[in-house]
């Protein structure tokens, strides 16, 4: 699966992870120049745990992006649809609840969270609106969602220039890196077909999601979106 599209399967893009998943977290670190641990930092403040919460990490992979949560005290639930990430995450982290799930169709019940993120995984989600939604029916009133992803930088000739590192870049240095780098240019041209941050804004409230907002970083490479359930 090396084409970017709309109507993603969900099989195709698990079985496309499970063969990155051994590499996954350091090849992310090589691609991004290192910027993806100051992502994952803006993400718990945004996420702000707090003891005795519970959070839901989906798109958890590994279980890196969850461990800032249960280092806050929160009960911490990494969930991902890719059985390859999450036996990877297991042998990393045995103590962990790694949990599989379909992003639109968690095995959760109504309003059991306090707290609910994904990290570079809505993107890849067979249905944004129905995840969106899922996530909105498994947070608790008052309960909030975050939502890290690749985003559009916002200064045009940055924008170029981020485009060729995707389109031209990427590819071999994914292959110098990766265990599967006909992934990585999947991802690249995912990236370009995503919603920009007022887009992606609009998709959160027409789930439900209110009090809506997003803070870029790098200079909107990538978009830190966050909404409360009422």
């Amino acid at each position: 699966m090396t084409r970017a599209s709309l109507d993603k399967q969900p099989h195709e893009v698990a079985a496309m992870f499970d063969d990155v998943a051994a590499r996954y977290d350091i090849t992310n670190d090589v691609l991004s120049l290192g910027q993806t641990r100051l992502w994952r930092r803006a993400v718990a403040r945004a996420v702000d745990a707090r003891p005795g919460e519970r959070v839901l990490d989906l798109a958890a992979g590994t279980g890196t992006s969850s461990q800032p949560f249960v280092a806050a005290g929160a009960y911490t639930v990494p969930c991902d649809f890719s059985l390859g990430m999450l036996k990877e995450g297991k042998k990393r982290l045995p103590w962990m609840p790694f949990t599989a799930g379909d992003a639109t169709r968690l095995p959760f019940r109504d309003g059991v969270f306090d707290a609910v993120t994904i990290s570079f995984g809505l993107r890849n989600v067979h249905d944004t609106d129905d995840a969106l939604r899922e996530l909105h029916r498994v947070t608790a009133p008052g309960g909030r969602i975050v939502i890290c992803e690749f985003s559009h930088p916002t200064w045009a000739p940055f924008r170029t220039v981020y485009t060729e590192y995707l389109m031209r870049a990427l590819p071999p240095v994914a292959r110098a890196v990766s265990s599967s780098p006909d992934a990585y240019v999947y991802l690249a041209e995912s990236i370009r077909a995503w919603p920009d941050q007022p887009a992606l804004a609009r998709h959160l409230q027409q789930a439900g999601w209110e009090k809506v907002a997003w803070r870029d970083l790098t200079g909107g490479v990538v978009a830190l979106h966050r909404g409360v359930r009422t």
